[in-house]
This record gives structure tokens, C-alpha cells and sequence, in this order.
């Protein structure tokens, strides 16, 4: 994006689009919802000379409705960009199948752990301010990890032990702390006394509690890992502990250090952390998949459609907590493809964003072709992720949602579905859809 803005280019392409498209979008199913973006109108050609062939990339289309049609997902949206050009951008099936609301492309998620590329690029913002340092311990934001113990597991008896070392913002990073949800049966009991764990919704949960989310990582402090720092792969808190390190380090609550740094800079029109109560419509109702793989309306409450728009508004979760668009989520991607910066908007330099995409752990995460860096999964292998190509990356969400950016193809895909739990593949699908019309 040299001359243009990536928002002022897909407001282009979308006017393009619903002038030239409008008798094709009234023959689609009735089932569909109306899209200002209609189906991709010609191939599309890359810097690099590959492309997007029409024809192939409708296939996805009808994978997307047949998905909607069986009931397997009650809807979602589908956005992908070809070196920074929206060459897909669809809405299939329903927001709230009972309430008759179908799905639009502007339709707003929860992308729980897709909060976690957020908080990355927060703390490593802090880092190119001298703020803190990879190194830094992270008791020294959160006195209460001074003391950090470890519950380990010997022949079906557990023991607590002492930390071998202080918990860094490196292994936050990289989930290399040794903190997990807390759920695991040796240390469950603890943790549900604490307020977290299995008393946290599914163990990431904490958009119902009324109080700032130091505090709850303060409690956290004083509960144990299940793994010495450095030595193993755990996921788990390691990001919720980095949105209160934002906090400590920068002044600011989580949500005021987003919208200043990043959301507005970016021009990000609907991420934040709670819904305000006049758009609860946008909001996409969650869904589950049932024994039949049918899904099934997800009840009230932290298991199911969660405290985005009544809860307390207190607790910024860094690691679970945001709500976005597809559009908006494809945005924040190109910022990080693009190196750092999107139009005259400088996020983070360079070799910072190189350090994110970068394998940062070995085979701690995967011994299968499969890193991590600072925020989120890099692909080691062809092979290791289905079609994605060596140094692509990219993570997803609890509700079903998920993103994979590819630099070599020059492809950011974003996915968004609302279905908690997950059965279906359709995940792998999308990007297999994408991929297989690259030529």
C-alpha cells in the first residue's frame, strides 16, 4: 500500500464491487446475508506475479453455504487479501438464526485469544521505548511472581517447588512460563479458589469480573505453574499476565493503551473490549457444536455468549478479552505484513515484527514443522499447516475464528465464525478454499 491507504483502497473496491455485482448478489440464496462486497470480479495479480483465480476462489463460496445449509455453523464472514487488496470479503448464514438476523461482513466477534497478537504488539512497543526489555523479569511489574512455584507431577503425587528462575516477558511471549489455565487436576483446586481456572469460564475467562486485571494476575502471582520457565511449551495466562505488564509499564489501562496506539492509528472502527449497548445486534450470537455436530445456541454466561455488553467493563483481558470485524482484524495483519506500518502509520519498526515471526522456541511447541514466535504460530515447513508456505503465521480464537498470514503468497486470510466448542473443520477448509486459487 504505496499510494493508498488500505482503508481508502477497500472502500474503492467495495464501491466497484456492489455496482458491478448487483444482479449476481439477487440470484445468491436466500439464506445468505446482503454484502457491500460482492464475489471476486476478475483475477487478481500479485507484486510477484502469482494470482487469485475467480473461478477456483467461488469454490469457497460453496463450501461456505453448504457449511450454513447442513447446520453445521449458523454463519460467518470470510475476508482475504492479495498484497493488501480485498480479493474476498462475504457473509454467510446468520448472526441470530432464532432472532432471523443474518450475517453481514460488518458483523462484530469475540476473537478471544486473537487478543494475544494484540497485547504482543503492545509490549513490544514498550520494548522499542526502553520500557522493558525481553530479559526483564515480570515481578518486576507484578511484585507477587517474586516467588513463583512450580506444581510438578512424579509418579501420580504432586509437588511444589520453587521456580528455577524469575518468569520473563520472553516466555510470556512465547508461552514459555510455565502457566496454564490452571484446569489440570493437580493444581485446579487452587486455582478455583483464586477465582481462575475452572472458576473462570473455560480457564481464560475473565470479562464477568469486577475488578482490574492486575489484580487478577496479582492473584495469579501466587499460584503455581506447571512448568519450570524456559523449559516447556505451556499455554495458558502468559498473555493476560502481559496486558497488566502494559498497564504497569506504560500508565495507561489496557484498553486506553489499544485505542491509543494501536486502534485508532490504524484506523480500527469496531475492536475494543465491550460492546456498547446500542449495538448488541452487531454482536454475532455464539453457537456450539452439538453430539450431531449440529450447531446448537450457546447459553448465558461465561461458557456461552460471555459479558461483552452487560458485564462490569473492568477486566481488560490481554490474552482473550477483545472484540473485532473481520475487516478490522485484516487491517491490524497488514500492519504486521507490511513490516510495522500501514500507510504513514508506523506501529512497530522492522526487526521488532521480525522478531514476532520468527520461531522463537525450537521444537518446545511442535516437533512437526510448527514455532512459535512473540504472539503467535510460525510455519517452519511446507507441509506443517496445510498449504501455508514457510514463514507464514497466524493463530485463532475459542469462538471459532482464526487468521493466517502468508508474506510469500502475500495473503491475509481472516476467518470469522462463532462456535464454542468446535467440531467441525472448517477452519482447515477456509484456508484450503484460498489456497487452492492461488496460481
Amino acid at each position: 500500500m504505496q499510494t493508498a491507504t488500505y482503508s481508502n483502497r477497500l472502500s474503492r473496491i467495495l464501491i466497484y464491487f456492489a455496482c458491478v455485482g448487483l444482479a449476481a448478489c439477487a440470484a445468491h440464496s436466500s439464506s445468505r446475508a446482503s454484502d457491500a462486497s460482492m464475489p471476486l470480479a476478475a483475477e487478481q495479480t500479485s507484486k510477484a506475479g502469482s494470482r487469485l483465480s475467480a473461478q477456483r476462489l467461488a469454490r469457497l463460496d460453496r463450501v461456505f453455504q453448504q457449511y450454513v445449509d447442513d447446520g453445521r455453523i449458523a454463519g460467518g464472514v470470510g475476508l482475504v487479501l492479495k498484497d493488501g487488496t480485498t480479493v474476498y470479503h462475504r457473509a454467510f448464514g446468520w448472526s441470530d438464526k432464532e432472532a432471523g438476523r443474518r450475517m453481514t461482513t460488518d458483523t462484530i466477534f469475540r476473537i478471544a485469544s486473537q487478543t494475544k497478537a494484540f497485547t504482543s504488539v503492545a509490549v513490544l512497543s514498550l520494548l522499542e521505548e526502553g520500557k522493558l526489555s525481553l530479559s526483564t523479569p515480570v515481578s518486576e511489574f507484578i511484585p507477587e511472581f517474586s516467588q513463583s512455584q512450580v506444581a510438578l507431577e512424579t509418579d501420580g503425587a504432586t509437588q511444589i517447588v520453587a521456580a528455577k528462575r524469575p518468569i520473563t516477558i520472553r516466555d510470556l511471549l512465547t508461552h514459555t512460563s510455565g502457566y496454564s489455565y490452571g484446569t489440570e487436576a493437580r493444581i485446579a483446586s487452587h486455582y478455583q479458589a483464586k477465582g481462575l481456572g475452572p472458576a473462570a469460564g473455560h480457564g481464560w475467562y475473565t470479562a464477568d469480573k469486577d475488578e482490574p486485571v492486575c489484580e487478577t494476575m496479582a492473584r495469579l502471582g501466587t499460584l503455581p505453574a506447571v512448568a519450570q520457565p524456559g523449559e516447556a511449551y505451556v499455554y495458558g495466562y502468559n498473555t493476560d499476565i502481559l496486558g497488566c505488564v502494559v498497564e504497569r509499564a506504560s500508565g495507561l489501562s489496557l484498553d486506553e493503551f489499544f485505542r491509543a496506539r494501536i486502534i485508532e492509528p490504524l484506523g480500527l472502527e469496531d475492536t475494543r473490549f465491550f460492546l456498547p449497548k446500542g449495538e448488541r445486534d452487531r454482536l454475532a450470537t455464539v453457537y456450539g457444536s452439538g453430539a450431531d455436530g449440529r450447531a446448537v445456541r450457546a447459553p448465558e454466561g461465561a461458557k456461552g455468549q460471555g459479558h461483552y455488553v452487560e458485564g462490569p467493563r473492568r477486566n481488560f483481558s490481554g490474552g482473550a478479552g477483545l472484540l473485532s470485524t473481520a475487516r478490522d482484524y485484516a487491517t491490524f495483519l497488514e500492519m504486521i505484513r507490511n513490516d510495522g506500518a500501514l500507510g504513514d502509520k508506523r506501529i512497530l519498526a522492522p526487526r521488532t515484527v521480525a522478531l514476532m515471526r520468527t520461531n522463537q522456541v525450537g521444537e518446545l511447541h511442535s516437533q512437526n514443522g510448527l514455532g512459535f514466535g512473540l504472539g503467535f504460530q510460525t510455519v517452519e515447513r511446507y507441509g506443517a499447516n496445510g498449504m501455508d508456505a514457510p514463514g507464514a503465521y497466524g493463530w485463532g480464537g475459542a469462538y471459532g475464528s482464526s487468521y493466517r498470514v502468508d508474506p510469500k503468497s502475500g495473503l491475509t486470510m481472516v476467518l470469522m465464525i462463532q462456535l464454542m466448542p468446535n467440531s467441525t473443520d472448517f477452519r482447515e477448509k477456509f484456508s484450503t478454499m484460498v489456497y487452492q486459487a492461488l496460481e
